[in-house]
């Protein structure tokens, strides 16, 4: 029985018995979509692997209706398809499991031959044989003419080839039989080795094309045909696809301005931000804020995020600070001036903060890391070159700001005593 015909049994008989397993099974449903927004890959070893599988049916044809994207249940993996409804974010690199650093474009690469090298292996494979591999693909000369080089004759050759195996390991792709990575950086073992996961392996590739079949050249042109989806050629699928787009930025940016959009999404949405910021909630327990100037999805969890604010120790409390301070200017500001602010807050609040951060020295970095922060949360807007970037708040991070202390007029009457103390 689905929920539907759960809910019409319980608007039939409102017996209580029914309509708390009506709530318990919605609350199951919601737990399951969430897992699978925050991990768009799950295994068996997975805590809510069951649930995607036992609300299968329903996952597919809501993700399908609503955002158009794909799910693929089965019993070794649940795979949701995720297409993103922008592809110049810079915000969400791939992050090194161990040190959490973004990938670098070689890591990038380097992940790509990898997978390359894995989808030809045998069953197994030792972390040797996968570097041999990728080395003769980067001497590809197609490859080579971008100026990617890859030896592995140094340490940090052998680092970013460790980042992009461990990925590979949390994504179940690879399961380490014998061995260790570090060895194998610090050249003190000889080799890893690992079993082949093909199906996740498979499951990997979200694109609506095969990449080989792409003859288009420049990355953003390749991208964008590796993405494409097919254009909309009625009234009905011209409004599916709006519905799809916004619903697919609801659920995975930060916040969705109105003047960010273009007039066809601005337009509908202005007018269906009801409708689908309730099917959203319904669904997934997102809670909608609905602004003149946008829309948000609010997690109450605080679970549906790699980015958050606000957030414990020394750097989440110096990006509050940087937040409080551009929402009350009205000008864009420097990255120098924010330093110096830094500089000037750690005399304050450098006793809460860890040693190191009252260090004047590390007041640049502080202040990189909040504005990295800022920018991953839609809060901030960066314009100019690379070297006199300059900083503007964006007005969602109006919710940050410092409101002007306000004292309050004493009663003229007095409030009797309490003659019982």
């Amino acid at each position: 029985m689905t929920i539907d015909d759960l809910a019409v049994a319980v608007e039939t008989d409102p017996d209580p018995r029914a309509a708390s397993l009506l709530a318990d099974v919605r609350a199951e449903r919601i737990r399951a979509a969430r897992a699978l927004l925050s991990r768009p890959l799950l295994r068996t070893a997975d805590e809510q692997f069951r649930l995607v599988r036992k609300h299968a049916a329903e996952l597919t044809t809501w993700f399908a209706a609503e955002t158009g994207w794909r799910l693929v249940v089965d019993v070794q993996s649940a795979r949701l398809l995720k297409t993103p409804a922008r592809l110049d974010d810079p915000t969400r690199p791939a992050i090194a499991p161990k040190t959490k650093v973004p990938f670098t474009r070689r890591r990038y690469v380097l992940l790509c031959l990898a997978l390359a090298v894995l989808e030809r292996s045998d069953s197994q494979i030792t972390l040797g044989r996968l570097a041999d591999g990728v080395i003769t693909g980067v001497a590809d000369p197609v490859l080579a003419d971008t100026g990617v080089e890859f030896r592995l004759e140094r340490r940090e050759e052998r680092s970013d080839l460790v980042a992009v195996v461990r990925v590979l390991l949390e994504f179940g792709v690879l399961e380490r039989v014998h061995g260790d990575e570090e060895g194998f950086v610090a050249q003190t073992e000889n080799d890893v080795l690992y079993d082949v996961k093909r199906k996740l392996l498979s499951d990997l590739l979200a694109t609506t094309r095969n990449p080989s079949t792409i003859a288009a050249t420049g990355f953003e042109r390749r991208l964008a045909e590796l993405t494409a989806e097919p254009r909309p050629d009625t009234d009905e699928s011209r409004l599916r696809g709006l519905r799809h787009r916004l619903t697919r930025r609801l659920l995975d940016d930060p916040v969705v301005y109105y003047a960010e959009l273009d007039d066809e999404e601005r337009d509908y949405l202005v007018r269906q931000r009801q409708a689908i910021t309730a099917r959203i909630h319904a669904f997934t327990g997102l809670v909608p804020e609905l602004r003149a100037e946008g829309v948000a999805m609010v997690d109450p969890q605080d679970e549906l995020t790699d980015v958050r604010m606000p957030e414990q120790g020394t750097e989440g409390h110096v990006t509050l600070l940087i937040a409080a301070h551009l929402a009350d200017r009205g000008r864009p500001v420097s990255r120098f001036e924010l330093a110096r602010l830094v500089r000037s807050l750690a005399a304050e609040h450098g006793k809460y903060w860890r040693k190191s951060a009252a260090d004047p020295a590390a007041a640049g970095d502080l202040a990189d890391a909040a504005l990295r922060r800022l920018v991953a949360l839609d809060l901030v807007e960066v314009s100019g070159e690379a070297e006199s970037e300059l900083f503007s708040a964006k007005p969602a991070i109006h919710r940050y700001a410092l409101a002007a202390p306000r004292v309050l007029k004493s009663s003229s009457k007095t409030a009797p005593k309490d003659s019982s103390r």
